[in-house]
């Protein structure tokens, strides 16, 4: 089977960065409207409940399919399905960052889709850097 593709999921793709920020400062800002906007679009505001639906400025539905505080949010956005986790250094001041993204349509749209998680993380690492 080739590189990102699943048996159950489709085609997937995750993008990690480790952050020099604890996670409480990380999950503040990726559940805030501004953190929301950068990775779901602008508009999009999610009620911290499974199966609680949310709209994008752009259009884009979803529901929320999970959400721990301060550990994960998983939702669907659009056809695909979406997961901002946390996972914290052991000293705890530097927290990693991923998206995983699954049900993806095909290899090019998982290669898309890298370079776009890519920008969200150097646009949510700037954003932080200027808190």
């Amino acid at each position: 089977m080739p590189t990102g593709l699943t048996k159950d999921a489709g085609w997937q793709i995750g993008v990690s960065r480790t952050l020099p920020h604890p996670a409480p400062v990380v999950w503040d800002f990726i559940s805030s409207p501004e953190g929301l906007a950068l990775w779901l679009g602008p508009g999009a505001v999610l009620t911290p409940e499974r199966g609680a639906p949310y709209r994008t400025a752009a259009g884009v539905t979803g529901e929320v399919r999970g959400y721990r505080p301060a550990d994960r949010i998983r939702v669907t956005h659009g056809t695909t399905t979406v997961q901002a986790a946390l996972a914290p250094t052991a000293d705890g001041a530097r927290t990693m960052l991923r998206f995983h993204q699954e049900h993806l349509a095909s290899a090019e749209e998982r290669e898309q889709q890298r370079a776009h998680w890519q920008r969200i993380l150097d646009q949510v690492a700037d954003a932080l850097d200027r808190q």
